[in-house]
């Protein structure tokens, strides 16, 4: 289902706990940020007219996303934040949902559900609680009776406040106009001498409104990350879930604790991923394929059945039945045709290998185009920089290239041509030509 709410997204806390430059919603978690994940959540369940409340260091980051937002400064509190956002929407009675940015587990399914439970029982508010593990810094629920009455930060708690383990999840649908009201009425009266949301809720209780709560049976999925321990208990919980789908999809995890899958990665059924390998960006992995161990792909696209063991592999494109490795190192730009073999300690950068063409060791092969059948002997090098800028080198179909040869480019190695051992070629090789030395020069043609 799709909820026909506004959505209000918080993001203007520094978080000054995360002890970084990098502002605290912008911290990932497999492969998005944390923003990006709420974001993508609210998206999912077809909230409207999203808006995001953000200090000055995320501006940048919205217009790119291409968001709208608020900026709050100062940042005065939630409620402060929640009255900025509200001011820049018209004043319908549409429901505003409103959710922090810091809680990237939050399924689409339960923003539905909060919504859903204030439509049902136009309510004034609804919102979320769990029950948790004490101690916890979350917000406690005051309830006379069953019925809410308030919610207390835990840093304005009694003892025996404190004691309570029904906690507010920090998601919110409210009726517009009740908001409205509530929010015109906050005052800072707390220990931090901000302006809760929380406190909206009191004052709609007060006023005999009625509030509805919705329970998250599994407290994880509202998990807020404020420090680097719960951003990595965060990803942990995510990690699971991502390797989870991708088994019961088909997918073969060997050792799912030291497997890492971002959650923008495509892997087809009987996908094998051996232990200590990372699959991260926008990766796209076809069946049949075994990647690892201890292997690294970023924004690759792989085609069926192919191996990549102890290796590298960055924004490149394999074809069907390709061999990496074992510690090749696959850059941006490269593109290696069905049936080709890279092997140990061979790197390739924006270079195309041709249709069962071999580089079994030990070798650069830089800004090149290599045919079909080609074999690059151990050591070979195209020294494709010439100090000031790249040059290509293009070495033709079932060409041969000798154990440590340099190819001095720019340069063209014609089909079937062949250079010796050691050769240094600074010219242009023709089709079926033997040549070698330092400089390489022809050797004697073979009598019939």
């Amino acid at each position: 289902m799709s909820i026909d709410a506004r959505a209000i997204v918080l993001a203007a806390g520094k978080g000054t706990r995360m002890k970084s430059a990098t502002p605290k919603v912008l911290h990932e978690i497999c492969g998005r940020s944390m923003l990006d994940h709420v974001l993508a959540t609210a998206r999912a369940a077809n909230a409207k007219d999203l808006t995001v409340v953000v200090n000055a260091d995320l501006i940048e980051t919205c217009k790119a996303l291409g968001v709208a937002f608020i900026l709050q400064e100062p940042q005065n509190g939630t409620g402060h934040a929640v009255q900025m956002a509200m001011a820049s929407l018209s004043g319908d009675d549409k429901p505003v949902l409103i959710v922090s940015a810091d809680m990237p587990l939050v399924p689409s399914s339960l923003l539905e559900a909060v919504v859903a439970a204030r439509h049902a029982a136009q309510a004034q508010l609804t919102f979320v609680t769990a029950r948790v593990t004490l101690p916890t810094n979350f917000g406690r629920i005051i309830r006379e009776g069953g019925i809410v009455k308030s919610i207390v930060e835990n840093t304005d708690c009694t003892e025996e406040q404190r004691r309570i383990d029904e906690v507010n999840a920090g998601v919110y649908c409210f009726h517009s106009k009740a908001l409205r009201n509530q929010l015109a009425l906050l005052k800072p009266n707390n220990a931090q001498g901000e302006l809760y949301l929380t406190d909206c809720i009191a004052g709609i209780a007060a006023e005999g409104g009625r509030i509805e709560t919705v329970e998250c049976d599994d407290p994880r999925l509202v998990m807020g990350v404020n420090n680097r321990a719960e951003l990595a208990a965060a990803r942990a919980v995510m990690q699971s879930r991502i390797l989870t789908e991708h088994m019961l999809a088909g997918v073969t995890v060997v050792d799912p604790a030291t497997t890492y899958v971002d959650i923008g990665v495509r892997l087809e059924p009987d996908v094998t991923i051996f232990p200590q390998t990372h699959v991260l960006g926008t990766s796209s992995i076809a069946r049949g394929t075994k990647l690892g161990p201890c292997s690294q792909l970023c924004n690759a696209e792989v085609g069926e059945g192919c191996t990549v063991r102890w290796s590298v592999i960055e924004e490149t494109r394999l074809g069907r039945g390709v061999s990496i490795g074992p510690f090749a190192h696959l850059r941006m730009g490269t593109d290696v045709q069905d049936g080709a073999h890279i092997g140990n300690f061979v790197e390739l950068k924006k270079t195309k290998m041709g249709r069962g063409a071999k580089a079994g060791h030990l070798s650069y092969l830089g800004d090149a185009t290599i045919g079909a059948g080609a074999n690059i002997g151990a050591g070979t090098i195209t020294c494709n920089w010439d100090g000031k800028e790249k040059h290509p080198t293009s070495i033709g179909e079932g060409a041969f290239i000798g154990s440590n040869s340099s190819l001095v480019a720019p340069i063209t190695i014609g089909s079937g041509a062949l250079t010796g051992a050691g050769a240094v070629v600074t010219h242009d090789v023709p089709a079926g030509e033997r040549v070698a030395g330092n400089p390489a020069k022809p050797l004697p043609k073979k009598p019939k």
